[in-house]
């Protein structure tokens, strides 16, 4: 069984939000740098429905896992 790797698009798209690459980079300019003792699931800026969509994808360790990983990544830098 090969898992799925999806995009950045494709999980800001699933989140519900705009998903071009102009709006990626805004959101991460906007919300970043995320504080180290900050799980990527508990920033403010989620609502609910978002929050529980990445830690389920995270406990899971779905296909979203390695893009989620790389929001993560993007937010702390």
């Amino acid at each position: 069984m090969h898992a799925t790797v999806q995009a950045l698009p494709t999980l800001f798209q699933q989140l519900g939000l705009e998903h071009d690459q102009a709006s990626i980079d805004h959101f991460i300019q906007q919300h970043s740098p995320l504080p180290g003792d900050c799980r990527l699931a508990d920033a403010p800026f989620w609502d609910k429905a978002q929050a529980d969509f990445l830690r389920q994808q995270l406990l899971a360790d779905a296909d979203w896992v390695e893009v989620v990983d790389q929001l993560n990544l993007l937010l702390r830098a």
